[in-house]
């Protein structure tokens, strides 16, 4: 069977640096910092005290009021991202099969907040009378991707991934590989996460996965440096419009990138650290290379899911110097989320964008705060000022706990 292309045609997004498009851009490439103290609750009795928030963001900008009252923020930031990655598509028209297009959409955790605020209802009232009749229809993880297919009317494939850190890359994966079989000819895809919660954020620093510099909390999401500590939570969406490439060019879209391959592997190794030396994500890297029929050496740029935990940012560099050998030291590695902070299963979808972005732009986005560089974490990660580069193709990497890798292979699109 003759695999199809599939386009990037659309794209969106909501994040602690930009709430939309052109912003998110320009914050990465001019090293925009989003973590700042959190706004959202008093953090008075909190380990970690700082976030990644997102800032001036109003859903009733994209929603009727009722609709918002009737969904988490998880979802809000779905639909907005949504809206403009369906607009930036060019799709707007209507000309399109809808039974063609579908939705694929994760969220890490899905409805936190709502959750949260319920189980508060209950226990103060002991009475299961005073829960909102949309309390279940808030929280499940699925309800992004249903809510994105019902606005659009969208009636193809249409699911939710759930795969903690990995989760927007499975569902970017699961569309591109839809699109490839003849499936459809259009997904919306990504992901979406809003766990700035008192109950997330104290469950993370139970795990002792977050960061602690209260002191210098700018300076915290500090990705290969030999101070890291711990990640930086951070929240928002990114959307991705995948189209097949024939479908695409026939109605002259404008195509950012193509997808040319996926790699998803497991590391059956432990619920939250990387498998030694980096043995599932570079199985996955070698994968999306192998999807995509190019030699390592054909890749110039590393979105690196670069963490600022001291075991993934280690084991991640391992991998790329497994797979890669010594083309490790002439590829570009960098860590957004220096800048984002970690957006748990909506991380990949605006990663994804960031890596799309730089294939089109021929700029490679910096790792900011990577002030000394650990020893053993050797490569070129752009630190503190982005890097002009022609780029052909760049990989997206994200793994979650649970042992989840995945990686995503971009290519700069020619005409």
């Amino acid at each position: 069977m003759n695999k199809r292309r599939v386009a990037v045609t659309g794209l969106g997004a909501i994040t602690p640096i930009g709430n939309n498009l052109n912003d998110f851009w320009n914050g990465l490439i001019t090293g925009c910092n989003g973590v700042d103290l959190i706004t959202k609750f008093d953090t008075a009795n909190f380990a970690t005290k700082f976030a990644a928030e997102i800032k001036n963001f109003n859903p009733e900008d994209f929603l009727d009021k009722k609709t918002v009252k009737r969904m988490d923020p998880f979802t809000h930031y779905a639909l907005a991202s949504g809206i403009m990655a369906f607009k930036d598509s060019g799709l707007e028209d209507g000309k399109f099969n809808k039974e063609r297009f579908g939705v694929i959409y994760g969220s890490g955790i899905g409805g936190m907040q709502t959750l949260q605020q319920q189980h508060f209802t209950y226990y103060e009232t002991k009475d299961p009378r005073k829960l909102s009749p949309f309390f279940v229809t808030m929280m499940i993880s699925d309800m992004a991707a249903g809510q994105l297919s019902i606005h659009f009317g969208l009636k193809g494939p249409n699911y939710a991934t759930t795969s903690a850190c990995a989760t927007s890359s499975h569902a970017i994966a699961d569309a591109f590989m839809l699109i490839q079989r003849g499936t459809a000819d259009l997904m919306m895809c990504g992901g979406s996460e809003a766990a700035i919660t008192e109950m997330a954020m104290g469950g993370f620093n139970a795990l002792k996965a977050l960061s602690t510099w209260n002191d210098r909390p700018k300076e915290a999401s500090r990705p290969f440096d030999k101070d890291r500590s711990g990640f930086v939570m951070g929240e928002g969406s990114g959307t991705l419009i995948l189209e097949e490439y024939e479908h695409a060019v026939s109605r002259g879209a404008n195509i950012y990138a193509e997808i040319t391959g996926v790699g998803l592997t497991g590391d059956a190794y432990h619920i939250t650290a990387p498998a030694p030396e980096g043995e599932g994500a570079a199985r996955s890297m070698n994968e999306a290379i192998k999807d995509g029929g190019i030699t390592p050496e054909d890749v110039s740029y590393i979105n690196a899911h670069g963490t600022s935990t001291p075991y993934n940012d280690l084991n991640e560099t391992k991998a790329i110097k497994t797979v890669f050998g010594e083309h490790a030291y002439k590829l570009i590695v960098s860590s957004t989320k220096s800048m984002t902070g970690h957006l748990l299963g909506a991380a990949g979808g605006i990663e994804a964008i960031a890596t799309v972005l730089s294939l089109k732009n021929g700029i490679v986005p910096p790792t900011i705060n990577l002030d000394e560089p650990d020893p053993e974490c050797d490569l070129n990660y752009a630190p503190k000022i982005a890097v002009k580069r022609d780029l052909n193709y760049a990989i997206s990497n994200t793994f979650g706990f649970g042992g989840h890798n995945a990686s995503i292979l971009f290519k700069r699109y020619e005409n």
